[in-house]
């Protein structure tokens, strides 16, 4: 019976493996498939069907040079390197303050953190862009690193585990020594943040990198596309090169999945040191 029931549970966790799997690779095969057939075989053939040609880059060709994705991923990275550098700044800074330092409003704050990260960020983009207007931050790069510069609840909460792990008394040591607390920060709490640094960079950078929302409404001038509003540049008001577009979208996940193999460890370290005192 034990057999049997272990038997049981163990086919019922790969089966559901096995789909997970599936639902997560048949968009990836179907855009892979895409990317290297011609406009009459993308019309022609199921979406499920190998290209004849394995080696025809034409429409990588096209996607890479049309759609001015060069431009693309300067912008981006640009957007990036400074938004990521200011986050990270913000957001260890404020993690300090609140576990650190006990003042009446620290529960105040961290409820309002919480309280912002339950709001549907739709509902503030017309206030949003009005503030961004009136700052004269639209059609800048300004407007999207200020956006993505702000800090969330989630990237504080694991900055607070990890600094729960770093001892006071180095703290207290230190200001025997005469250090104030913002050398203290910088010359000992900062270092040692490293590890969770290293993974809120990680998962931060790909949600900017991927994200439609911000570029495609702050940044509508064609010399500021980035990668993901390249894609625009082969959707027209009488039909879409579906076949480049999968092209492009192929060229724009290479760069995030050698940066998920080569830095995976690190993402997984952070989160579980983050999580376990």
């Amino acid at each position: 019976m034990y057999k049997l029931k272990y038997a049981s549970s163990s086919t019922f966790k790969y089966l559901t493996l096995i789909i997970g799997a599936f639902c997560a690779l048949a968009p990836l095969v179907v855009v892979l498939f895409a990317s290297f057939k011609t406009s009459q075989e993308y019309m022609g053939t199921s979406s499920l069907t190998p290209p004849e040609n394995w080696f025809n880059l034409e429409n990588y060709k096209t996607a890479f040079v049309k759609g001015k994705m060069l431009i693309g991923f300067k912008n981006t990275l640009i957007i990036m390197a400074v938004a990521l550098a200011g986050n990270m700044v913000i957001g260890t800074m404020i993690a300090y303050v609140l576990q650190r330092f006990t003042f009446v409003s620290r529960t105040a704050i961290m409820a309002a953190f919480l309280f912002a990260a339950l709001i549907p960020g739709v509902t503030t983009q017309v206030i949003l862009f009005k503030i961004v207007h009136a700052l004269g931050l639209f059609n800048t790069m300004g407007s999207a690193i200020i956006l993505y510069m702000g800090t969330d609840i989630i990237g504080i909460y694991i900055f607070i585990q990890f600094m729960d792990n770093i001892s006071k008394q180095l703290d207290e040591s230190a200001m025997l020594d005469g250090a104030s607390y913002f050398k203290i920060f910088t010359k000992i709490i900062f270092p040692l943040l490293a590890p969770a640094i290293v993974t809120m960079m990680i998962i931060k950078g790909i949600g900017i990198y991927n994200d439609f929302y911000i570029p495609f409404l702050y940044m509508p001038d064609p010399a500021l596309r980035t990668i993901s509003t390249s894609l625009f540049a082969f959707k027209g008001p009488f039909g879409s090169h579906w076949e480049t577009i999968c092209a492009a979208v192929m060229i724009i996940i290479i760069p995030t999945t050698v940066a998920f193999l080569a830095l995976q460890k690190y993402i997984y370290n952070g989160f579980t040191q983050g999580a376990v005192k």
